[in-house]
């Protein structure tokens, strides 16, 4: 683990507060190591429907109805 200084407005400490209060979280850090990994979740996920926006419908359907033909290949 590495040690990092940030600096949040009081409203964002207020809440990392209270989720601790609550006991969501064990501690500030906690919480924000929580948010952090959220965060580059939604990037991934963002990153592949970026990259699936760019795939021809048609040319994939096109793609999976050549296949195989008609029988397994032998291995």
């Amino acid at each position: 683990m590495q040690k990092i200084a940030v600096t949040l407005d009081r409203r964002t400490v207020a809440d990392l507060d209270r989720w601790v209060k609550e006991g969501k979280y064990p501690n500030r850090s906690r919480a924000l190591q929580s948010a952090v990994n959220l965060l580059g979740e939604r990037e991934k996920r963002t990153r592949l429907m970026r990259e699936l926006a760019k795939l021809n419908p048609e040319e994939e359907r096109q793609l999976a109805e050549q296949g195989l033909g008609d029988a397994w290949p032998e291995y």
